[in-house]
């Protein structure tokens, strides 16, 4: 019974300890930045897109963990202006991409981190756009208070197949390319 006792107490500890050695920050969603591209066999569109909110899980210094909601809402191009801009940034909110009334916002939750180099780690994260979670993997370079990333997602994965080449046949000049662009700036 006392050895009980004792292993019941030393594993308290130790999980108490490791929760205090963990830390989350969350992120500042203002400051924090997802920049995208889309690229087509005619051209390409770019722009942004907005944190809800988010929180990074240090130990120490040593990245560990991860969550972050982006709303989908506020998605924009940022190479068109006027008229043009509005066509677009409908269309990308609409069911044939984003469908952003029925899907306001999109989740990334790291479930694995390694180290690939000082201050760089590899990422493996569930990604949830339009209510499809799919894991992806990416690197994360830590600095200070910032994190950027830069990722490839296949939209195709989230049931968006709009223009894709790979289930529509005669698009042409019209095929736009499956994956996008993602280049994401954090600050803690």
């Amino acid at each position: 019974m006392k050895n009980l006792k004792t292993i019941a107490i030393a594993l308290f500890v130790a999980a108490a300890s490791i929760s205090v050695n963990a830390q989350t920050k969350k992120i500042d969603a203002k400051a924090s930045s997802i920049k995208w591209v889309g690229k087509k066999v005619t051209g390409e569109h770019s722009g942004t897109v907005n944190f809800k909110d988010g929180a990074v899980v240090l130990k120490g210094k040593k990245l560990v963990g991860g969550t972050f909601t982006v709303d989908m809402t506020s998605l924009t191009s940022t190479d068109l202006t006027g008229e043009y801009q509005g066509k677009l940034n409908g269309h990308l909110k609409a069911d044939d991409f984003f469908g952003t009334d029925k899907f306001p916002t999109a989740t990334l939750v790291i479930k694995k981190i390694g180290t690939k180099a000082k201050n760089v780690y590899t990422a493996t994260a569930d990604l949830t756009i339009k209510g499809i979670t799919k894991p992806i993997n990416f690197d994360l370079a830590v600095k200070g208070n910032t994190a950027t990333t830069a990722f490839k997602v296949d939209r195709t994965k989230y049931d968006i197949k709009y223009g894709s080449g790979n289930f529509f046949q005669g698009l042409g000049d019209k095929t736009i390319n499956d994956e996008f662009e993602l280049a994401v700036a954090l600050k803690f």
